[in-house]
């Protein structure tokens, strides 16, 4: 009989156990705001749902959005760190701040640059630190967008390179003038780190080059509706790396499919939460890429895009 009691009582002290272990955190640093990452983030916490951990059920996510303030950006981090939270997931700038932040808590890089280049990871097979994830690598896909500028519009000369330098490296930056320069066109490379750099570099494009090139990323990403009003007032064709700027207005998007991407990095946090260590996790590229092309921009700017470029579109805009 005593010891029927403590069969009792031991399954329901585990019972309870497991009832009041604690829930997995994970701690979604978003780099800009709901409205320029909103749907990336929800596409990662869909297709974390459907891995089976439903926030709120047998995990909590924490999310934070930096709204592409680097200083807000490394505040949130820290504050992750300290909330001891099982997984950062973040992208851009947001993995810098959080391998800043900490070299033990397991962070998946969403979408970064060049993970490789910057030292974060030791290579794309075996990371060997804390961070794992997609790294984009974007150095191939400057030469490719300004290719795209000259199928457009064939007579371009100028082209100015809207360049955040606290998220683009000098290798990025390199990348554009190497590709301008085999196509003759003249790259002006204008640094911007904060919102008030952008509205400075966009009062003064008017009549002075012949394209836009802005380099995509949180801070732009945050301020693109300004960029796009502004280019539109001016008659300056634009190109972006996201899809959404030409939701918003602008001519062209060439790059990889964010969602996608996200979604992915949801991939990666269930291995995490599973068990699995960053530095075993390789890192990945992007395998979707869209070409988007806005034919009511077009029209607006007088250009005429070629049946030849429109055929490759992935979406076409009218």
């Amino acid at each position: 009989m005593l010891l029927m009691g403590s069969v009792v009582v031991d399954a329901l002290s585990a019972a309870y156990g497991q009832k009041s272990a604690k829930q997995p955190i994970v701690g979604f640093l978003a780099a800009g705001t709901p409205a320029s990452h909103g749907a990336w983030v929800a596409a990662f916490a869909r297709r974390l749902s459907e891995l089976g951990w439903i926030d709120g059920r047998n995990i909590k996510i924490e999310y934070r959005w930096a709204a592409g303030d680097d200083r807000q950006t490394k505040e949130f981090a820290a504050e992750f760190v300290q909330q001891k939270v099982d997984v950062i997931v973040t992208s851009a700038f947001g993995v810098f701040a959080a391998r800043e932040a900490t070299s033990t808590i397991p962070i998946v890089s969403a979408a970064y640059g060049d993970l490789v280049a910057v030292g974060i990871a030791k290579s794309l097979a075996r990371p060997a630190g804390n961070v794992t994830g997609l790294s984009i690598q974007p150095v191939e896909l400057s030469s490719k967008r300004l290719e795209l500028l000259r199928e457009i519009i064939p007579n371009v000369r100028r082209v100015a390179a809207l360049v955040n330098t606290h998220v683009a490296g000098a290798q990025e930056v390199a990348a554009i003038r190497i590709a301008s320069a085999k196509l003759n066109i003249d790259a002006n490379v204008i640094e911007i780190q904060t919102a008030e750099d952008i509205d400075a570099a966009m009062a003064i494009l008017a009549g002075q080059t012949d394209a836009l090139y802005v380099f995509s990323e949180p801070l732009t990403n945050t301020n693109r509706d300004k960029i796009i009003k502004a280019a539109t007032a001016a008659k300056i064709p634009t190109i972006f790396g996201f899809r959404e700027f030409v939701d918003a207005g602008g001519l062209i998007s060439y790059g990889p499919n964010f969602i996608d991407l996200f979604v992915r990095a949801a991939e990666f946090t269930d291995k995490i939460l599973k068990g699995a260590t960053p530095a075993d996790l390789p890192v990945q590229q992007p395998v979707k890429f869209d070409l988007i092309i806005n034919l009511k921009a077009a029209k607006a700017l007088g250009l005429s895009i070629s049946d030849t470029v429109l055929t490759r579109a992935d979406e076409v805009v009218e």
